[in-house]
């Protein structure tokens, strides 16, 4: 799963990194921060299939659930009401530096708290989908979940899940909603990207 991560770059950088037109952001209505521990139900930067980035509350709030619903299974998200339409039609990217996951220790109650990135990528990509929902003063919402899957090698000591963190090269086709679905369900695999595991203490 994907419970906490960290976006500490300037928005400059974020720029640069997916290549978007800066005039678009100077006088964006947004104040942006870089945030060293992200968590949900918080609103935060995603960047959007019309090239935007845009400030996004995490977790998706259909009826049904007891609390917001951060993650979405990538194995069945075409099998599941709530994410069908959302992976079809309102996909976006999930910018980030790291992320967070919890390691049991043996002998111990306490869990090891790890931080995750990716090796030679200080702004990786995590996929998500957005919806919109109606909050208890009647506002239309814009909310996002984070896209999961199997742990790869390197995370399974850890936890079985991971989120799922697209190659740079599949970033525009992800968001491009005119793509064949069935592509895009090839990127959401666990990474082959190098991680960087540590303890966040």
């Amino acid at each position: 799963m994907c419970g906490r991560y960290g976006l500490t770059v300037s928005e400059e950088e974020l720029i640069k990194r997916y290549q978007l037109d800066y005039d678009d952001f100077s006088s964006n209505d947004y104040d942006y921060e870089e945030r060293s521990e992200i968590f949900p139900t918080t609103e935060n930067i995603v960047l959007l299939p019309n090239q935007k980035l845009y400030p996004v509350k995490w977790g998706f709030t259909p009826g049904f659930a007891k609390r917001p619903l951060i993650n979405a299974r990538s194995e069945n998200i075409l099998e599941k009401k709530t994410f069908k339409e959302p992976f079809a039609k309102k996909r976006c990217i999930v910018p980030a530096s790291y992320f967070f996951e919890w390691q049991k220790v043996e002998g111990q109650q306490k869990k090891d708290k790890k931080i995750i990135t990716v090796k030679q990528l200080p702004i990786f990509s995590m996929a998500g989908v957005c919806e919109r929902y109606t909050d208890d003063d009647g506002q239309s919402i814009l909310t996002y979940a984070i896209l999961t899957t199997d742990a790869n090698d390197q995370m399974k000591p850890i936890h079985d899940r991971m989120p799922v963190i697209l190659d740079p090269e599949h970033e525009a086709q992800y968001l491009d909603l005119n793509a064949d679905l069935d592509d895009i369900q090839k990127f959401l695999r666990p990474t082959e990207l190098e991680l960087d595991i540590e303890s966040s203490s």
